[in-house]
């Protein structure tokens, strides 16, 4: 099972870079303007972005996006109104000193351009090698790794940190570990999967996907991601879309109204036994009766049941998560930062005590 995994990683390693390492390809998002990259380890060539501090890009390449524009964004709609003015206050303050320091000339390393990124086995991996080699190749930047909890990357965490690395809130994510025993506790999971048996509108499978249906799936999930939550969320086109799930990296699967158009989607990107969903859309302009939301996030506990797959569910919808079993998990970002200039180095820390002392409990107490 473990060399499956693993060799499963390095293909699709190999798959990403050729997509998006080669001459003129970039990240082939709109809205994320990065080199594309690779350090290569005995897991694979590790896909890294290169930013260079360029304002308003997608928070998956951008430490001052994350931590500044999409933080003030995120704390004006969730906190409570006591907690946001103060919150907002800080975050304003934060990203000035982060636009100072440099820090968003960032190197991120096993960066998917993806909102959870999947890590391999710490086996197959030297993390003190990788940042060598990495502060050789990019002296002037800061480097990141993100998405790693301690659930999942507990030995990914401890290497880093021992290699000098810096810990950095980001989110909380929801884990779903073992959907046979969710099932009998939770009545919502249940109910959802029944909703796909029942609901009027056609299945779509992966290998019913269309070559119209891909600027739809941009559409729906535009409509959600961009439109409905953040302008800071990646950007992914109709030809970004068919690209990765050409080559195998998503998998596709939604609804379909009479006329044929899709209502709602999920895309799965998967690693060894985890599974996580990149892309979920719906066509917002539908009544709520017709469960939309439901319907696309079912199609991901289905698959993740049928082929006995963990989910990692990213952030966002806490609640209704919550009411299906996703158990909490504080997801960090290990810095690196100690060959870079003086302001820089006081960035990360300042930025690693506030999300560790701040962020962690004010996430955990309003559950987000």
């Amino acid at each position: 099972m473990a060399a499956t995994a693993d060799s499963r990683f390095a293909a699709s390693a190999r798959t990403f870079a050729i997509l998006h390492a080669g001459p003129g390809a970039g990240t082939r998002v709109p809205n994320l303007h990065a080199r594309i990259e690779t350090l290569a380890t005995a897991a694979g060539d590790l896909p890294v972005s290169v930013h260079d501090d360029r304002a308003g890009d997608a928070w998956v390449c951008s430490p001052r996006t994350t931590y500044s524009d999409y933080a003030a964004e995120e704390g004006a709609r969730y906190l409570p109104s006591w907690a946001a003015p103060m919150s907002l206050r800080v975050i304003a303050s934060l990203g000035r000193s982060l636009q100072w320091s440099g820090i968003d000339r960032a190197v991120s390393i096993n960066n998917w351009l993806l909102s959870t990124n999947l890590y391999p086995s710490l086996a197959l991996v030297d993390p003190a090698a990788l940042l060598r080699e990495a502060i050789a190749r990019w002296p002037g930047h800061t480097l990141w790794f993100r998405s790693l909890n301690a659930h999942d990357n507990a030995d990914w965490l401890a290497a880093l940190q021992a290699a000098g690395g810096q810990r950095v809130t980001s989110r909380q994510v929801y884990l779903y570990d073992d959907f046979d025993a969710l099932l009998r506790r939770h009545g919502n999971l249940k109910t959802d999967l029944a909703l796909l048996r029942k609901t009027p509108l056609q299945h779509c499978r992966d290998q019913d996907v269309t070559e119209a249906d891909y600027a739809r799936i941009a559409e729906i999930y535009a409509l959600l991601y961009i439109c409905k939550h953040s302008r800071f969320n990646p950007v992914y086109d109709a030809q970004f879309l068919r690209l990765w799930h050409r080559a195998g990296l998503l998998t596709f699967e939604g609804f379909r109204t009479d006329d044929g158009r899709l209502a709602c989607v999920v895309g799965l990107f998967r690693q060894g036994r985890t599974a996580t969903a990149p892309i979920v859309g719906y066509d917002t302009a539908q009544p709520q009766k017709m469960a939309l939301y439901r319907l696309a996030t079912a199609c991901a506990y289905r698959a993740c049941l049928t082929n006995g797959w963990r989910l990692n569910f990213s952030a966002g919808a806490a609640g209704f998560k919550r009411l299906r079993g996703g158990v909490p998990a504080i997801e960090y970002s290990i810095v690196y930062a100690r060959h870079l200039p003086t302001r820089t180095r006081m960035a990360v820390t300042a930025l690693s005590t506030l999300t560790c002392r701040l962020g962690t409990p004010l996430l955990r107490r309003f559950r987000l």
